[in-house]
């Protein structure tokens, strides 16, 4: 297969504007990355027809084969257009080493590949594969960033110790969209391994990753492996944001690198996902809308093809109207990986409301680069998208196949969801009773669609991290107790004059790890809660769905004149 170069204007590459997420290139393609010891080639392999925020997995491919040719020859190729993923092929300089360098140089993979020069990945969705004498490299690159990778499948024996490497890659990168953390700390990590003997190294390994992922008892047997090693349940520990899933599974093969070792390994490496949240990134198994019973919607709007899910819970029956909870994803996601991000179905589930969550339009995020980043409010070719329009088409095409309950009606969002949910409390708070945003506010900077804001005052909760670029500032505010940035300021303090809130009457609790600020109106009612969570970036984890549900949202309603009430007390 030929080997292509980016072009170097990726602003010039046009869009198909009836699939607006599709990556817009496909083949083989050259990369660089930079590591401690100089730049680096790898190659991507862009599957055609491939959409955007797709898994990605890295393969360190074995040293005497030539990787273009390896590609077709493997079966690899095959696996990447069957399975829908990037595939990012790693070669070495000669040999694998095990001194660490080449370690290094997969761990820089895993960050270029995030970088949207030329394609959106899923967001710190990455696994690893190390074919042949690659393997050992693959073990040793994931010891140093478990806490990172999603998945490790390795076909070889291994030709050094993994308990004697005591290095480890630590440092930040930058992440295009965020701040990458990068550390050394022990972490559960989905293991495959096949083998053709337990040699020392061998078994040095799988007992390294037993230990990690906090295994004891008897080994079962099955879906390919010879022998499968279940996590200790440990229930103490959260069952919201993280869940102990990481399994060893060890398969002893004479052909070790088959197309049907593989499919056994992917199978089972792919179920799980790597999500940040608060103090570090956490395993869950991974919920695809539609296998969840989420129905996939399509209309076409100005000229573009907009994709929404609707969930509905069995429980939300037609005898009855039901709230609605609308959902939006940050820039560069979409409204399948914000599906599975936020678990909102299953808090849907519990509290019996149905949840929409859209996906946004587009916008170039760099010179020169991409013009179908996906961004809420966001402008093709010189013309901001309505997305409060596109929002207000999809509730009256749900309001014709549902009964809902136009008394309760929210939004919530993440990053560029939370400027979009924001947006709707400044712009359609007629038609939304409440709104939480984490990680972000309505955001001039950022929004290119500008709206007059409605009379009603629209309840709000933020949640954001106190380490998040984009909404923790520093020092201290002049009026505030806590010091949210500049770029987030300016919406906070139009929320609090336009709801009458006294600064001076703010009110604060904890409950670990978030900070609570509310800001009651004459009445008590608090028109604004503000919540800061310790040790964390620019992210949200599953419960602050249920925090900004249980805790604020379904407290408020409004009736048909625009009035709004809390706890059944019209404010």
């Amino acid at each position: 297969m030929k080997v292509s170069q980016f072009p170097a204007n990726m602003g010039e590459v046009p869009v198909d504007l009836e699939h607006p997420n599709r990556t817009l290139l496909s083949g083989l393609f050259e990369e660089k990355v930079k590591t401690a010891y100089g730049l680096r080639t790898f190659l991507t392999y862009i599957p055609e027809g491939l959409e955007y925020c797709q898994p990605c997995v890295v393969a360190a491919l074995p040293s005497d084969r030539d990787p273009a040719e390896y590609l077709e020859s493997s079966g690899l190729r095959d696996f990447a257009d069957r399975e829908h993923i990037f595939l990012h092929l790693a070669c070495p300089e000669g040999q694998w080493k095990s001194d660490g360098t080449d370690a290094d140089y997969l761990n820089g993979i895993y960050v270029a590949v995030q970088a949207r020069d030329y394609y959106v990945t899923m967001q710190d969705n990455i696994y690893l594969c190390g074919i042949g004498d690659a393997s050992f490299a693959a073990h040793q690159a994931a010891k140093r960033m478990a806490s990172e990778w999603s998945g490790l499948m390795t076909f070889g024996d291994l030709t050094g110790n993994l308990m004697t490497d005591h290095s480890a890659f630590r440092g930040e990168q930058d992440q295009g969209d965020g701040e990458l953390k990068i550390m050394g700390e022990a972490s559960q990590l989905p293991v495959w391994m096949t083998i053709s003997s337990r040699t020392a190294d061998n078994s040095s390994a799988l007992d390294y990753w037993k230990e990690q992922n906090r295994i004891t008892g008897n080994p079962l047997s099955g879906d390919g492996a010879d022998e499968i090693w279940l996590p200790t349940p440990v229930r103490m520990h959260s069952e919201i944001n993280e869940e102990y899933i990481a399994q060893v599974r060890l398969a002893v093969r004479k052909e070790m690198f088959t197309e049907e070792n593989l499919k056994h390994a992917w199978a089972y490496i792919s179920l799980a996902r790597r999500h940040r949240g608060q103090g570090r990134k956490c395993l869950r198994y991974l919920k695809k809308p539609e296998a969840c019973g989420a129905v996939r919607k399509q209309a076409a709007l100005n000229g573009m093809t907009r994709t929404w899910y609707e969930y509905v819970p069995d429980t939300c029956t037609p005898d009855k109207e039901w709230p609605v909870v609308f959902v939006f994803h940050g820039r560069g996601g979409t409204a399948e990986t914000f599906f599975d991000i936020s678990c909102i179905s299953t808090v849907a589930e519990e509290r019996r409301f149905i949840a929409v969550i859209p996906q946004a339009g587009l916008y170039q995020q760099k010179k020169n680069g991409l013009r179908n980043v996906l961004l809420w409010c966001g402008m093709y070719e010189e013309n901001p998208i309505d997305d409060i329009a596109f929002v207000r088409h999809i509730f009256k095409d749900l309001k014709n196949s549902h009964r809902i309950d136009e008394r309760r009606i929210y939004a919530i969002g993440q990053s560029s969801g939370g400027m979009m949910s924001d947006m709707l409390s400044y712009a359609a708070g007629d038609l939304f009773t409440a709104a939480a945003s984490w990680s972000a506010l309505r955001s001039p900077r950022t929004m290119y669609m500008s709206y007059e804001p409605t009379e009603r005052c629209v309840p709000t909760m933020w949640i954001y991290g106190d380490q998040d670029f984009l909404c923790a500032g520093k020092g201290e505010d002049p009026v505030l107790p806590f010091t949210p940035s500049e770029e987030m300021r300016p919406a906070l303090m139009e929320k609090i004059e336009k709801c009458s809130l006294d600064v001076k009457s703010v009110q604060t609790w904890e409950t670990y790890p978030i900070t609570w600020y509310a800001f009651p109106d004459t009445q008590g009612v608090p028109m604004l809660v503000v919540g800061k969570v310790h040790n964390m970036v620019h992210a949200n984890y599953p419960e602050e769905t249920w925090i900004s549900y249980d805790q604020f949202l379904s407290q408020f309603t409004k009736d048909n004149e625009g009035n709004t009430y809390y706890r059944g007390r019209r404010i």
